[in-house]
């Protein structure tokens, strides 16, 4: 199965309005299931994530990104945001996507999104490490054009 990283489209409008920091504020990544929908159009914040996985291993919230920076690349121009690779280990879980989102503001209501991957299926673990490894892009690139 191929995962394909997408950016939530009212991530941009969270950025303009400083809700957040990329590289200073607590950056995590939430596994869901498939009675999650992701919307690019119209999900900008962490209420709007249901279906979240439990099992084994697993903390609700999911697992804060170790790491984070920002890279610009030149010859591409494209600012890729990048961090350590997550893992959950001895879990047992199965989930459809991973969202990435910024936890540090107030509530739920109010954390901004800012990609989701989909894993274009379940991807599964019993009493193993689920993980998920980045490119040399790292997590979302966005680029100028």
């Amino acid at each position: 199965m191929a995962s394909t990283a997408k950016l939530y489209g009212l991530f941009a409008k969270s950025m303009a309005n400083k809700e957040l920091n990329l590289t200073t504020d607590t950056l995590k990544m939430m596994l869901v299931g498939n009675s999650y929908t992701p919307d690019q159009d119209t999900h900008q914040y962490k209420n709007s994530v249901t279906g979240e996985v439990s099992g084994t291993g697993y903390t609700a919230g999911g697992a804060t990104l170790a790491n984070v920076s920002l890279a610009y690349d030149a010859a591409s121009n494209t600012l890729n945001l990048k961090a350590d690779n997550v893992t959950w280990p001895a879990s047992t879980v199965t989930a459809y996507y991973a969202v990435v989102y910024d936890a540090s503001p107030g509530t739920d209501q109010t954390r901004p999104l800012i990609c989701y991957i989909d894993f274009g299926g379940p991807v599964s673990t019993t009493a193993g490490t689920f993980q998920i490894t980045w490119d040399s892009n790292g997590i979302i690139g966005l680029t100028a054009s």
